[in-house]
Order: C-alpha cells, then structure tokens, then sequence
C-alpha cells in the first residue's frame, strides 16, 4: 500500500521581508567597517609622512656631516638648480636651487641631482626639475606626480620651454621670517647653517613639515605649488611659524596661505632639527609655535 510522502519542511527560498532584514544587516556592518577601514588606512599613510620627514631629516644632517652645513633655502623661485658643468651641481652657496634640490644624493637620488643621461646643463635642470622624488609627497594628499607643462619659470636662468614640474608636499621652516634652520642664500652669501646657529636647540626647532595646499587643486597649479619641489626660496618649499601663520588643515578656497597644515585630520608632521618627527596638532599655542619656529630666539616655551 503507497504512503504518502512527508514535506522536508524546507522552503524554497526568503521572503521579501526577510531579504530586506538581511540587506539592512549587511549596511550597517558596511558602515561600521567603512570608518575603521579608512582610520587604518590613514593611520598607515601618516606613519609613511612621518618616515618621509624622516628620511629628509636625515638627509640634512648626512649633508651637515659632509658639507659641514645643513642646506639652504636657495635664493629665489627664478633660480634654477645651478650646475658648474654637466653632471657636476654646485653645492654651498654656489647653488641657487633650494633645500629638496641639495638633499637628493642623501636620499639616494644621486643621479637625478646630477642629471644623469643627459648631454647639456638644460636638459639636467629639466629633467630633475620635472622628476617626482617619492619621499617628496604625502600619501594622505596624493600620488608622487607632475604639475602639468608649463612655461619655464625660471628665466635665463633656466632650460627654458614648456616642461612638467614635480611638486612637494613638504616645506622647510622658514621661522617668523628668515630665522629658521633653512635659512634664504640671498646673493650667494650663505652656505647653509652649522649646528652652532641652532642655539634653541635642535629638540625645540622645527625643520622641515607638512605644508599646507588647497586641497580642491591638488594636481593643478596653485600659488604656493606650482614652482616645484627644486624652487629656491619661494612658499613653494618654506612655510612660516608664528602667531600670523598658524598650522591649519587643507583648505578648499585659497592657497596654503604660507602655512604648514596637512591633510591629516587633528594635526601635521614635522622634522625637528634632531632629526625626530612628532606630530603637531592645530591646536598648539600659537606663541609656542612660534617658539618651535626659530633656531635662535630664545624663547623658552616650547611645550605642548
């Protein structure tokens, strides 16, 4: 006799209501994972600034070593880096190019100081001035990359043409003026400063730190970001520390406004003349930053 055959009780599939429970569940562990992942991220991209700092601090103090001098701020943005003939750059206060030129062979980028592969002293200038330096940018802002072509900035003193300049995220402390560590070689005067000058001491004087740039024209020409990273002494490659020039975040209207910022949230690195790297918040007294500004002022308040 047949019997009839028992349901395995399984369905054939959700129901609508139960589809939609499960997309709803899936959303927020989205977005509770989205934030946390974006914080690691950033946390990594910081840490990798902060060893860019590093790595150029240094660079400056392996040129103190050799040269018995850190390097200077350069002379002015029309300079281009100065050669005595090809392959051969001119260092002290022979070379009008700034500090991120003269610190390229102590980040192992010896050949593109010296224009390796190239037959004239414009094709040099041109090539390094256009060669994105990789410790010369911040993860958080953007790739290592070019400005686009433009006419030559640089005057007679440059290649001349249209050719693509490599940016920098970085600028050196300037102080309230010219009275930082990297210091202007204004008429080829200065060859850079001896450990002797920096009498605040190196453990409270700024170096070398985030700058600040409009974040809405990243990879365009801006006003303290177009010159590239070779410049001499222009906002391109410095930045102020005093109560007119604050460290702030990125903006999206303007320039950077002769300040270092960053695109970190909370804060920017800097290179201390030690060679350390901390991480400054926006925060900080603004007399205090500028204590941390100058390499011989005196001033006695520098914690924060």
């Amino acid at each position: 006799m047949p019997f009839p055959l028992r349901s395995s009780g399984m369905r054939a599939g959700f129901t609508l209501i139960e589809l939609l429970v499960v997309i709803a569940i899936i959303a927020v562990l989205i977005g509770l994972l989205v934030p946390a992942v974006q914080k690691v991220r950033e946390a990594a991209n910081r840490m990798q600034c902060a060893n860019n700092l590093k790595q150029m601090g240094i660079a400056c103090h392996n040129q103190h070593d050799q040269l018995g001098f850190m390097p200077h701020g350069g002379w002015g943005w029309w300079y281009a880096p100065t050669y005595t003939g090809v392959g051969t750059p001119a260092t002290g206060k022979a070379q009008n190019a700034g500090w991120g030129y003269q610190i390229l062979p102590y980040l192992e980028q010896e050949s593109v100081w010296k224009g390796s592969g190239t037959t004239t002293i414009a094709d040099a200038q041109r090539q390094v001035i256009g060669a994105p330096i990789k410790t010369m940018f911040c993860p958080s802002r953007r790739p290592p990359g070019q400005l686009p072509p433009n006419p030559c900035w640089y005057g007679g003193t440059g290649p001349g043409g249209t050719y693509a300049h490599a940016g920098t995220d970085y600028a050196s402390n300037a102080g309230t003026g010219n009275n930082g560590v990297i210091r202007q070689n204004a008429s080829n005067a200065f060859d850079g400063a001896r450990m002797s000058l920096i009498t605040d001491g190196t453990t409270n004087t700024m170096l070398i730190g985030d700058k600040r740039l409009n974040r809405a024209l990243i990879g365009s020409y801006q006003g303290d970001d177009n010159e590239g990273y070779t410049s001499g002494w222009d906002h391109d490659i410095l930045r102020y520390a005093s109560p007119t020039y604050p460290p702030s975040p990125d903006p999206t209207t303007g320039d950077g406004q002769q300040r270092f910022g960053s695109s970190h949230p909370g804060g920017l690195n800097m290179a201390m003349a030690d060679g350390s790297v901390r991480f400054i918040p926006y925060s900080i007294n603004t007399a205090v930053w500028q204590s941390l500004g100058t390499a011989d002022g005196g001033e006695a308040n520098t914690s924060y």
